[in-house]
């Protein structure tokens, strides 16, 4: 397979692109793109069997189970990341192995309900606490050990924001390439 079209797997909608400006604007649609995700998310993946949702979306890539799996682990992360910028100054927040915690039993066999009803209440609480948020708010940051940079809320926004679509993305073009 060609590096080019190896991206386009990985990355269908493209790597996240920081704005130079985090505009009310902005934040706004990013939230509005948070907040409707789960059901974005359970629209498509509502009447997959279990044989497509077992499927990769790429070679050598998670199952579609595993994305919808990982999404509730990460976006869990982002909301306990979110409160403590709020409530710690500046903290350092803890690294989790995405790639293994997908791994993990019930990653790779759990029925996708449970992690489709935890999004959705998860994401209503993220959207809620988003749109409550001051200008000084959205400047509280934290700081990833991993990456050894600091990361502001209204980054943050943006970031989750492309990341449910970001694997939103990975579930409708294997579905489209399977013609599922």
């Amino acid at each position: 397979m060609e590096n080019s079209e190896l991206e386009k797997l990985k990355y269908p909608i493209g790597k996240f692109i920081a704005p130079d400006d985090y505009t009310n604007e902005y934040l706004s649609e990013k939230i509005a793109e948070i907040e409707s995700f789960p059901e974005r998310l359970k629209n498509e993946v509502l009447n997959l069997n279990n044989e497509q949702l077992d499927t990769p979306y790429r070679k050598e890539g998670w199952t579609i189970r595993q994305v919808i799996h990982h999404c509730a682990d990460s976006h869990m992360n982002c909301f306990i990341r979110i409160k403590w910028a709020l409530t710690e100054e500046n903290p350092i927040i803890k690294y989790y192995h995405e790639d293994l915690w997908a791994e993990l039993l019930d990653n790779l066999t759990m029925p996708i309900h449970p992690s489709i009803l935890f999004l959705e209440g998860l994401h209503f609480r993220l959207a809620f606490l988003m749109k409550s948020l001051s200008s000084e708010d959205l400047k509280k940051s934290f700081i990833h050990p991993e990456h050894s940079k600091e990361f502001k809320i209204e980054e943050i926004i943006g970031t989750y924001a492309w990341h449910g679509n970001h694997h939103l993305a990975h579930i409708t073009e294997l579905k489209k390439r399977k013609g599922w």
